[in-house]
């Protein structure tokens, strides 16, 4: 995993001049990366590929409110049948979390993880190129720790604690 954060992390000499609006420094962010986006007004996608699978990552800004809306949608549809079970594991995976959580869209049963912040103050309204950073990366490595969990669940036939567990061992050295 440290290889992979290390190709996320950026050279700050990149992104020159001042704090920026959160939809352009998570665009700047996105195209540094040379990563697919997709930018309309108030709002910018991404897709990047993890090791699990490839996520969209979407971003909402909401100037009156001065609140940054991000998305990760992990590319997990659940089957109506499987819904109670992956409700029970997202309830245990969001004890985990000390920023954002995981939901389930009910319309349409996809699994995404959400986080809002509050971006400056009323006057402020800008982001760091570090808060970007931090941002996306909390996100896609959320998304990547708990991607197991939910497959585990879904079509493993593990119950959602037996999911959390065999998931959250950490291996140590290489085989």
């Amino acid at each position: 995993m440290a290889d992979e954060q290390d190709e996320l992390m950026l050279d700050h000499t990149d992104f020159e001049g001042e704090d920026a609006a959160p939809i352009d420094v998570l665009e700047g962010y996105f195209a540094a990366h040379g990563w697919t986006y997709e930018r309309r007004d108030d709002e910018v996608e991404a897709r990047v590929k993890g090791s699990w699978t490839e996520y969209e990552l979407r971003a909402l800004w909401r100037e009156d409110d001065s609140v940054l809306q991000f998305l990760a949608f992990p590319d997990i549809k659940v089957p109506d049948d499987r819904r109670g079970a992956v409700y029970e594991a997202i309830g245990l995976v969001n004890e985990q979390l000390w920023l954002g959580h995981f939901e389930l869209w009910s319309s349409s049963g996809v699994l995404l993880y959400r986080h809002a912040a509050m971006v400056g103050g009323q006057d402020d309204g800008t982001m760091s190129l570090a808060q970007a950073e931090l941002l996306v990366e909390s996100a896609v490595d959320e998304c990547e720790r708990f991607y197991p969990v939910f497959q585990f669940v879904l079509w493993g036939g593990k119950s959602p604690r037996d999911a959390l567990a065999a998931a959250m061992v950490e291996t140590q050295g290489e085989a």
